[in-house]
């Protein structure tokens, strides 16, 4: 037990301590170079492969195919022209992890981690986002 006269010179010495926790969000905390933070979307990178999709742990990643269908001659039969690939990416921020998993498995670097992590919002709609 300390006496009371101890316990004044310590509370005395606290206020010129350094403070044990940061001042966060007025100080913004330095994040590490390998940070997995909200995920950034290379459009032009992407093939469609969807291994990003498949390896995702908790579902959280869809991509879609927004390209142009493949225009059909009068007669029906060849296509005149390839069908345009474009893809986009929809990420559920509620369910993702941010392990990361998703830019590690795809092949093109279609995917990248970020520092960016203050995503939080009130409203459930504003959470499924394109990236």
């Amino acid at each position: 037990m300390i006496r009371p006269g101890r316990m004044f010179l310590k509370v005395i010495c606290s206020f010129f301590k350094k403070p044990a926790t940061s001042m966060y969000p007025f100080i913004k905390i330095e994040k590490p170079a390998k940070f997995r933070g909200k995920l950034k979307f290379y459009q032009e990178r992407c093939i469609g492969c969807k291994l990003c999709m498949k390896d995702c742990p908790s579902n959280a990643i869809t991509i879609v195919n927004v390209g142009q269908p493949a225009a059909q001659n009068a007669a029906g039969a060849e296509p005149q022209k390839p069908a345009e690939k474009k893809f986009e990416a929809i990420v559920d921020l509620d369910k993702c992890l941010y392990c990361a998993q998703c830019v590690d498995s795809c092949m093109k670097k279609a995917l990248e981690a970020t520092r960016e992590f203050e995503l939080a919002s009130l409203d459930h709609k504003k959470l499924k986002v394109k990236i």
